[in-house]
């Protein structure tokens, strides 16, 4: 009979063999990262199971831990580098911190429910994360004392782009935003050394709005 960490290590082989490597992930270091952070630890025992299945899970709140495949593409798009500050609007769990954790100098992650950035503390806390902060906040706002950042990887979707992000982005930074209402486009904003930006779409996705700020802008 196979053992549950067994269990885990190959249904992460898997996922990384079937929705990652199979699509169109092709960084072999996120591909790596993807398959090491057990992503077990960071949904409820009840789902843990679930936990690398090709969609998005509940991690209450009304909110979601990202189709594993999402958290690799956003994580190729940004691009993270040994030496980048990275900062993170929507902590959710704890599981895109992670992997930016692994590829990244420093992470600042933001999570504007409180219960939720508490369970991302301790989590990571758990899994021996000391280049992490997490703190309870408006995302929309980004980190200012923290900035400037190379990489930024928001995981709710306001309907534009916050501003405050673009202002904390590094010349040479990326962002990585999903942005709409009901479908979202996923937007890679990069920050040219003069300070002009440069928007691409990746693709179509759907994530959970972003409240706080962005939800009082959002038109009617």
């Amino acid at each position: 009979m196979i053992s549950q960490p067994d269990f885990y290590r190959e249904t992460a082989k898997y996922m990384v063999r079937r929705q990652l490597r199979g699509r169109d992930i092709t960084d072999p270091k996120v591909l790596e990262v993807m398959g090491r952070v057990p992503r077990e630890r960071f949904v409820s025992d009840e789902l843990r199971d679930r936990a690398y299945d090709d969609q998005p899970l509940s991690i209450g709140h009304g909110q979601t831990i990202s189709q594993p495949y999402i958290v690799a593409l956003m994580t190729q798009v940004a691009r993270p580098a040994p030496q980048s500050r990275a900062l993170e609007v929507g902590a959710g769990s704890g599981y895109q911190t992670a992997i930016l954790a692994e590829l990244c100098k420093e992470v600042y992650s933001v999570e504007i429910i409180e219960p939720l950035a508490e369970m991302a503390r301790e989590r990571l806390a758990a899994l021996g994360y000391q280049n992490v902060a997490v703190r309870c906040g408006d995302g929309y706002a980004g980190w200012p004392e923290h900035a400037p950042f190379d990489v930024i990887v928001v995981a709710a979707a306001p309907e534009e782009v916050p501003p405050p992000l673009i202002e904390q982005l590094a010349p040479g930074g990326r962002l990585v935003i999903p942005v709409g209402r009901h479908f979202q486009d996923l937007l890679l904003i990069t920050k040219q050394a003069d300070g002009s930006i440069d928007r691409k779409m990746v693709a179509g996705v759907r994530f959970v709005p972003m409240t706080g700020e962005a939800e009082q802008r959002r038109q009617p």
